[in-house]
């Protein structure tokens, strides 16, 4: 039996999806769990994307091919028992057995989350940026890069990559909060394609970069992109299309960082209307420090 399993995960503390010897990685995590739940060993596991170490899935897509006579959401519930808390299997359902999870995807987006303040929660689920970006000179950057194009300065040395040619098909960028939220969809990606693009539209934001020289990247190989690679912390897999439709859709933060507005303090007026401070005084009139 064939079954599409739709993931989300945290991909802090994992080196990436795939498996691999003498490290953790989500692909492992969720074998082992699936072994636990059903005893079973002789198993397919297939991810739609192999995601690097430190990058978040909110919708990753795997086939499974495994005999097991457990209904689907039943299969789905013992596997989640025996997962780590930062991996959840969110469907189960059965699929024809030529599906392939990777093969017959037509489209895959990610998001991107760069924070404008120091947070002390979302550290793990963005990039913090302290410097001031023009968000309209990234945009006008971000039209230059989407279409066909070959985005060889923007990938890294893969013996497995047979072409650097890639239909990029979105690249919006949106505001949330103190978030700046990067939506990137295409027909597939190269590796470390959507963090350099990153890269280097946070570049030229910060006005290090101009869009005509961010554009010039994809006549003329550069080896910038690699320098400008942004950290895998705010990368999520967002979405795996099969049936080849664009989401036009708002992207939606996969973790809030709102705008910090300080609350006026409760005593103020009685502050204003006592002429100033309302510190209390010592007999002698010097100010009563605090603990």
């Amino acid at each position: 039996m064939r079954l599409k399993l739709t993931i989300e995960y945290a991909g802090t503390r994992y080196s990436g999806w795939q498996v691999q010897k003498n490290a953790r990685t989500v692909q492992g995590e969720i074998q082992r769990a699936i072994e636990g739940a059903t005893l079973a060993r002789g198993f397919e596991l297939y991810g739609s994307s192999r995601t690097d170490a430190g990058v978040h899935a909110l919708a990753q897509v795997a086939h499974l091919d495994i005999d097991t006579a457990l209904p689907p959401e039943t299969l789905r519930r013992r596997i989640n028992d025996e997962l780590p808390a930062d991996i959840h299997i969110l469907a189960i359902e059965p699929v024809r057995h030529r599906f392939h999870a990777r093969h017959d995807a037509r489209g895959r987006s990610y998001l991107y989350q760069v924070a404008r303040r120091r947070t002390a929660f979302a550290k793990p689920f963005v990039w913090w940026v302290k410097d001031d970006l023009d968000l309209d000179r990234m945009r006008e950057a971000a039209t230059r890069l989407v279409g066909f194009h070959d985005f060889r300065s923007f990938s890294d040395d893969d013996p497995g990559i047979t072409s650097t040619t890639v239909h990029l098909e979105t690249l919006r960028i949106d505001e949330a909060g103190d978030l700046i939220v990067f939506r990137v969809a295409g027909s597939h990606f190269i590796w470390k394609m959507v963090r350099r693009l990153v890269g280097v539209l946070v570049e030229v934001g910060r006005g290090g970069l101009t869009p005509d020289e961010a554009a010039a990247m994809l006549v003329e190989t550069s080896r910038l992109p690699a320098r400008l690679t942004a950290p895998a912390s705010g990368l999520f897999l967002e979405r795996v299309s099969y049936d080849g439709a664009a989401d036009t859709s708002t992207p939606r933060p996969a973790f809030i960082v709102d705008a910090f507005r300080p609350a006026p303090a409760a005593d103020a007026p009685r502050r204003a209307a006592a002429g100033g401070s309302s510190a209390a005084r010592t007999p002698r009139g010097r100010r009563r420090r605090g603990p």
